[in-house]
């Protein structure tokens, strides 16, 4: 009797986990449920191409339809999974039972919703699906008066694009600097330098009260006072992980859906990837939630190769990146607790990376159009690697030189 591997949800770690159950040798059934009407697609270029206009919906799916019809996996858009009986190995789909002999929730998160009077008016907008991008899209007109509610990533990169496309832009951010929770000082002061050069309004250590209607669109009002006329709000206030469907079904979650190494619940036959879940990471000897590409994809493989009988464990050091006008941010590892940054590169330049250390091991660095650190980078970090801070910072030395004298730990 042929087994099923059923999915919940349609993203990244969707779509790796039934690309490597193919890929190894899965002849079983595999059906896939996501809430939404598209076939599984990735969510980075939301914010920049796509928002931008610059890519058609069809280069956003992970896998074509033809993908899926020949390697037979039954895909059902619009469809929620409402709920999980682990004992009797069912899930719930349109008030009938579904059986399964193993289940991967890959769930992702969802956008937090402030909590402000007004925000239920059609100028304001939230960024997490195509069908937000397309309403957003809708009041990019130039000239138009944009406010942007959040000074992270998704915050500055929809900045970008929308001053690029002659909107007015103003960004509100709580925080006395931008992106405060993921990068040093010196790398917030750069951005928002470059995004004051390229036009954008800045109202930092500033919150919003409310959303008012006005004759001519709305007006944010914020805790200093100031009342900012809008055509279009955008509020990106960062995501929350999505595990109802796991807490109603007993699964242990703690900010997250608590997995092990291998990708599983505290049900044996229920394994979760993505961002929706608590895992643990040998690497950095702790447990960890990350919203990331790479996180959703590794742990796609990871719950395949598990579901496979082949179980790997996942540890790997995290990595992100950021496009804004013609800068790539990219990150790797994690920068908190740190007791040195280092900066190799003049800011001015527009490409230079900031190093993270704590003593001499290198923790995490942050590189602006410099691919050539972060590439190697990723190695030092994986390796526990010890440089020489002064060295980094010496930009007469060439960074390979500084990594192949580079000491484990």
């Amino acid at each position: 009797m042929s087994e099923t591997v059923v999915i919940a949800g349609a993203g990244q770690a969707a779509a790796q986990a039934i690309i490597s159950l193919r890929q190894g040798g899965y002849a079983g059934d595999i059906l896939l449920f996501g809430e939404e009407p598209y076939l599984p697609y990735q969510r980075p270029p939301l914010s920049k191409k796509f928002l931008a206009g610059e890519m058609e919906l069809e280069r956003l799916y992970l896998r074509p339809e033809s993908y899926y019809e020949e390697h037979q996996v039954k895909v059902r858009t619009r469809t929620r999974i409402e709920s999980i009986d682990p004992k009797g190995r069912t899930v719930r789909v349109d008030g009938r039972n579904i059986g399964y002999d193993h289940l991967v929730l890959a769930t992702g998160s969802h956008v937090r919703r402030v909590p402000i009077p007004g925000q239920q008016f059609p100028e304001v907008h939230y960024l997490r699906t195509i069908d937000d991008v397309r309403g957003i899209q809708g009041g990019f007109v130039k000239g138009r008066r944009l406010v942007i509610i959040g000074g992270g990533y998704i915050g500055l990169e929809v900045a970008a694009v929308a001053v690029t496309a002659g909107l007015e832009v103003a960004v509100v951010e709580i925080a006395d600097r931008v992106m405060a929770r993921a990068v040093a000082p010196p790398i917030s002061r750069f951005y928002r330098e470059v995004h004051e050069a390229a036009g954008v309004d800045f109202h930092l250590e500033t919150g919003v009260m409310e959303i008012n209607r006005a004759e001519d669109g709305v007006r944010v009002r914020c805790t200093t006072g100031r009342q900012l006329p809008a055509d279009l709000v955008v509020v990106g206030v960062g995501i929350s992980p999505t595990t109802a469907l796991a807490e109603d079904a007993g699964l242990k979650c703690s900010t997250g859906i608590i997995v092990d190494e291998f990708c599983r619940t505290s049900d044996p036959r229920i394994y979760a990837a993505g961002d929706c879940t608590n895992h643990p990471n040998s690497l950095l000897g702790r447990r960890l939630r990350l919203e990331s590409v790479h996180n959703a994809q590794e742990q796609g493989k990871t719950a395949a190769l598990s579901i496979l009988g082949k179980p790997e464990a996942y540890a790997q050091i995290p990595w992100f990146w950021s496009d804004q006008y013609d800068l790539k941010l990219q990150m790797v590892g994690l920068a908190e607790d740190y007791t040195a940054m280092i900066l190799r590169g003049d800011p001015a330049s527009r490409a230079f990376a900031a190093f993270y250390f704590v003593g001499e091991r290198l923790i995490a660095v942050h590189a602006i159009n410099s691919g050539r650190e972060f590439m190697l980078s990723k190695k030092l970090i994986a390796q526990g690697a010890h440089l020489d801070p002064h060295k980094v910072a010496d930009t007469s030395i060439a960074f390979k030189d500084i990594a192949a004298e580079a000491r484990s730990a």
